[in-house]
């Protein structure tokens, strides 16, 4: 097994547009607005007669600017690659993220059977399935000119016990496989119910990887707790108990106190796994505004100790959970709860509800660095003494791991694995999103810290690191931004400009249009977004 190749993952879906929040009037009045925009506006739109759209986000700016995030259907058939962010104000037409091409429609009749294109796909799949395979007519818009297609989903569980639901998109003229993707994002390449009503109490939490921190329980009597947060959206955690179907049983203690700081007890992974989305979720909100993975305030399942010897985790949305598989137990790798492991599957849950980039190609390199910037900028957050923030993703789940030899990435050199990507190639979107995410780690490194070698670990000794080797394009005069002026930036990219098949450069544009919103065009800020992406040669 290589460990070091380990990414960790996300089932992307749809977010009900709106929320109960306070600001639902004025966000229900910037949809109209939009909508009006809509209407009036068909080139920019690339809207077609039959064309219809449902808002999924609003996003208000301090200034009045609205953005708002719409899914788009043909003739009743969701517009696979059709969605787009209009941007305006006091409503007039600022602008369009989007990435379709064309106001071309197809034919939606279709001359390929879905039972032709089931077998089509299940060719590909294989025999090994679980209950029966589905399929429904889209329009897939991802490529030059939009195409009528049936999206084929087969579900099962691989040999690794990772879950898998395999999405085929089989052209319903041809017959020809168009794409196809996992929307369980596995972490290596290749509700719990309750009767409890208690009140909010503060328990100890004996964790692996961070040693003891304080986590906030549910007390449901004198002597019974559950590890649930009523503090934030009523978050919880439960026993997997080594099976793979099902959602566990919510951990319950008498005391309050949660493991022992050792893996003999099944309490202590779930102590790392209920800390670490509670710091991320206080990351999300204090940083960003963020409330919650849906900004609606509800928070997400935790399932630990998922089948046996599993060396992977993953996000789900058809559960809303973070699953948390044991490794070996530390013989070679530890529990798979280390604090930016647990914030990078919980900001794939945040991508599912903002860009959706799709985990496939180009996108799909985005997605997963997403997480790993996420992932890293929680680490700072935290500012433990315990677990020293770096750029360096999974390095806690490693044994003996003396200057971070072992790994799942170095965003400052994703090379270091032997596969990842340094530089933006033509190609880089045919290979696996966990190797072509190397690009976008490495560019958020350069923007923040600039062209230094990084310090602490020994990196620049059996790396043999120099600023030149940081770089694609010999400038090692770039100069950082700081951490909070390029997580503003990236996190403004992903909410405001990003859409579900961005590639790399329409990341280079989303970036610099977000430093222009926070900073200014022509700001200190805003030329180092570009020079940073020149850095790894995307230009």
């Amino acid at each position: 097994m290589q460990y070091s190749l380990l990414s960790l993952a996300v089932v992307a879906g749809l977010a009900v547009a709106g929320s109960a929040d306070a600001a639902a009037p004025t966000k229900a009045a910037a949809v109209n607005r939009a909508l009006s925009i809509v209407g009036t506006s068909p080139v920019a739109m690339r809207r077609a007669g039959g064309d219809a759209f449902a808002a999924r986000d609003v996003i208000v700016d301090a200034d009045g600017t609205e953005h708002v995030r719409f899914h788009r259907t043909f003739g009743g058939l969701p517009v696979i690659g059709g969605d787009m962010v209009v941007h305006s104000r006091n409503g007039k037409l600022a602008g369009v993220s989007q990435t379709l091409r064309s106001s071309a429609r197809p034919s939606l009749k279709p001359t390929v059977s879905a039972d032709q294109a089931i077998v089509e796909a299940g060719a590909r799949f294989g025999s090994h399935f679980q209950g029966a395979p589905n399929s429904r007519l889209v329009v897939y818009a991802l490529g030059a000119s939009p195409v009528l297609a049936h999206e084929v989903v087969f579900s099962g569980v691989k040999a690794d016990q990772t879950p898998t639901e395999m999405h085929y998109f089989v052209d319903a003229r041809s017959g020809k496989l168009l794409n196809q993707w996992d929307e369980i994002h596995v972490a290596k390449p290749g509700p719990g119910g309750s009767t409890c009503a208690g009140t909010a109490a503060t328990g100890s939490g004996k964790t692996l990887m961070i040693g003891n921190v304080a986590i906030t329980t549910t007390k449901c009597s004198a002597t019974s707790y559950e590890l649930r947060d009523p503090t934030r959206g009523g978050g919880y955690t439960t026993n997997m108990a080594m099976k793979t179907a099902g959602l566990g049983t919510v951990f319950t203690d008498s005391d309050n106190v949660w493991g022992n700081n050792l893996t003999s007890n099944s309490q202590t992974a779930a102590a790392d796994a209920q800390y670490g989305i509670a710091t991320t979720w206080d990351y999300y909100k204090n940083v960003h505004g963020r409330n919650g993975i849906a900004n609606d305030g509800v928070g997400a399942l935790s399932r630990v100790h998922y089948g046996r010897n599993y060396a992977n985790a993953f996000w789900s949305d058809a559960c809303f959970c973070m699953t948390f598989g044991d490794g070996d137990n530390g013989a070679s790798i530890y529990p798979l709860v280390s604090l930016d492991v647990a914030s990078h599957e919980m900001s794939h849950g945040v991508m599912s509800r903002t860009a959706d980039l799709i985990y496939s190609g180009e996108s799909g390199g985005l997605n997963e660095a997403n997480s790993d910037i996420f992932g890293t900028m929680v680490e700072y957050y935290a500012n433990s003494a315990a677990d020293p923030a770096d750029y360096v993703i999974g390095e806690e789940l490693f044994p003996n791991n003396a200057n971070m030899r072992n790994a799942i990435r170095w965003m400052f050199k994703p090379s270091l694995d032997g596969v990842s990507y340094d530089c933006y190639v033509p190609n880089i979107g045919s290979d696996d999103v966990h190797f072509s995410s190397g690009v976008a780690n490495r560019f958020f490194y350069l923007l923040a810290e600039g062209a230094v070698v990084p310090t602490g670990f020994g990196a620049g000794t059996w790396a043999n690191l120099t600023p030149s080797s940081l770089v694609c394009n010999g400038n090692t005069s770039i100069t950082g931004i700081g951490r909070s002026a390029a997580e503003k930036i990236w996190y403004r990219a992903i909410t405001v400009y990003m859409t579900a098949s961005t590639n790399y450069a329409g990341a280079r544009a989303a970036t610099l249009s977000a430093a222009t919103d926070l900073y200014g065009m022509g700001s200190t800020q805003y030329n180092a977004v570009a020079a940073a992406w020149s850095a790894v040669s995307v230009n």
